[in-house]
């Protein structure tokens, strides 16, 4: 059976066992239980900590895991990236007292705070910037003020917490994050169906499908306003000079794309949600 390592808490928790759950695999029923197995889709998954899930992966305790880039990368694991999976974004950037700092070259030397010590490391030494880093678990941006540190490394948000502790964004982006689908060996069996399944559950979520009917006349142009994946699919009606057209749009464009086909002359515009995919 396929092992799965699933975050069991924190932000990353919940849409993954959300979309797992979309993908038609079975789900914890106990929100504390640490173990599910999925007879009928040959999966076990275990519920780990998301910091945690990467070691496991990489050691080969697991097949294969979600967990966030930032997470893979600051753990120093060999395993590797195989799909983003588009949530949980999140951006990494340095940040000290306002009007101290214009460059990652004016670290040198200095103390950084960071929860992501391996992560932020890395960055640096590859930068060719010496500083001394502070691990923290959580709530860095009281470092500066406290004395334990000169600047910071952590997620950027809004900018709101670090504007209310006297701090400020400089230097180049550390990462962009986002969850990932990690594996030590992405060719292991059964592997190919979980990422077929997740990706499916994404193109469910960015597109929708779309149904309208269209004079004839009209029909190059409206098919030019939805080319669909690789073509729309067009059937005659009853009434010769009329075409209906069934085809898929980007879930954030579908209000444009009505007007556009309106104005065009298409009627009986109905859109509907995809529940699952495999393109």
């Amino acid at each position: 059976m396929l092992r799965v390592a699933v975050p069991n808490k924190g932000s990353l928790s919940e849409t993954a066992s959300q979309m797992l759950h979309e993908a038609g695999y079975q789900g914890r029923r106990d929100p504390k239980s640490l173990y599910q197995a999925d007879e009928r889709n040959g999966v076990e998954f275990f519920y780990l900590r998301p910091r945690d899930i990467a070691t496991y992966v990489g050691q080969g305790a697991l097949d294969v895991g979600i967990t966030g880039r930032d997470l893979l990368l600051d753990s120093g694991s060999t395993a590797g990236e195989i799909a983003p999976l588009d949530f949980a974004s999140s951006t990494f950037r340095f940040a000290g007292p306002a009007g101290r700092f214009r460059e990652l070259a004016d670290l040198e030397g200095l103390r950084v705070a960071t929860s992501y010590v391996g992560l932020v490391g890395a960055f640096l030494r590859d930068a060719g910037v010496k500083a001394q880093l502070v691990g923290l678990d959580g709530a860095v941006e009281s470092a500066v003020k406290l004395g334990v540190a000169d600047a910071i490394a952590d997620v950027v948000e809004t900018g709101t917490t670090l504007r209310a502790a006297g701090l400020e964004v400089f230097g180049p982006v550390i990462l962009q994050s986002t969850a990932v689908l990690i594996a030590s060996d992405a060719q292991a069996a059964g592997i190919d169906v979980l990422h077929r399944r997740l990706q499916g559950v994404l193109v469910a979520r960015r597109y929708v499908m779309m149904d309208y009917d269209v004079p004839v006349s009209a029909l190059d142009a409206a098919t030019a306003v939805t080319p669909g994946m690789e073509s729309p699919t067009v059937a005659p009606l009853h009434d010769a000079d009329w075409a209906a057209v069934r085809v898929m749009v980007p879930r954030g464009d579908t209000n444009q794309v009505m007007d556009a086909l309106y104005d065009l002359g298409a009627r009986a515009i109905l859109v509907s949600p995809i529940h699952a995919a495999r393109l």
